[in-house]
């Protein structure tokens, strides 16, 4: 009962869209495993925790990374697996602990939200561009299939857990830009398997909550940096 008036009623519609959604496209697509509807609703739950700032949204995301890292895998999407089963998830789990570490006024449902330093602007770009390019080499060796869409999906991946480990609101924003790429992917897939459109339709809905988890990291950073000048 409590988590019904934790949440506003525009996270509550979101949700239930999202969920409503994917539920639809499970149903049209019936081919789709069931553990890509689990992990499609997982992911969405993740999402709206997120938008609270709520270390929950973490914990989630290592499960979504380990059922998406096993799809990926089922379709021959290496650069997916290697991705979310040796960058993604490694690097949330570090994030969870972060965000565990940094409670807001000792909330463990809020995390502090964060503004980044110069430092951490250089290191976003740096690491970004080795980690991609040496994950471009690997992906290239075992020609992997649309390797440049792979490649792009880990330059957006990584930014997205490099900010969200440094408990930035622009976390979201470069998740958001990682949808695009997995919606680009999937469309692929869907090609020569309909089923697949679950899972674009899954990574669409991804998109609107990471949009709306941007904002609400503004609106809660704006909110959190208010309360501690009025100390």
């Amino acid at each position: 009962m409590a988590y019904l008036n934790y949440f506003t009623k525009t996270e509550w519609a979101l949700w239930l869209s999202s969920v409503l959604a994917i539920l639809i496209s499970a149903l049209l697509f019936g081919k789709q495993a069931p553990l890509a509807l689990i992990a499609s609703l997982i992911g969405v739950t993740s999402l709206i925790f997120s938008a609270k700032a709520n270390p929950i949204g973490q914990g989630l995301v290592i499960i979504f990374s380990i059922i998406y890292a096993y799809l990926s895998l089922r379709n021959s999407y290496y650069g997916e697996l290697m991705t979310y089963l040796f960058m993604t998830l490694p690097m949330t789990i570090f994030s969870l602990f972060t965000w565990l570490n940094h409670p807001f006024e000792g909330k463990k449902s809020q995390v502090t939200i964060s503004r980044l330093t110069p430092t951490d602007r250089r290191c976003l770009f740096v690491f970004t561009i080795l980690v991609t390019l040496i994950f471009y080499g690997i992906l290239a060796s075992i020609q992997t299939a649309y390797l440049l869409v792979s490649t792009l999906s880990i330059a957006t991946s990584f930014s997205a857990v490099y900010l969200s480990y440094k408990r930035s609101p622009y976390f979201a924003l470069a998740y958001g830009l990682n949808d695009l790429v997995l919606i680009l992917l999937w469309m692929h897939a869907a090609q020569t398997d309909a089923s697949q459109y679950a899972v674009v339709i899954c990574f669409a809905t991804f998109l609107i909550n990471d949009s709306y988890t941007f904002y609400s990291w503004l609106m809660l950073q704006r909110y959190q940096e208010k309360k501690v000048k009025k100390g």
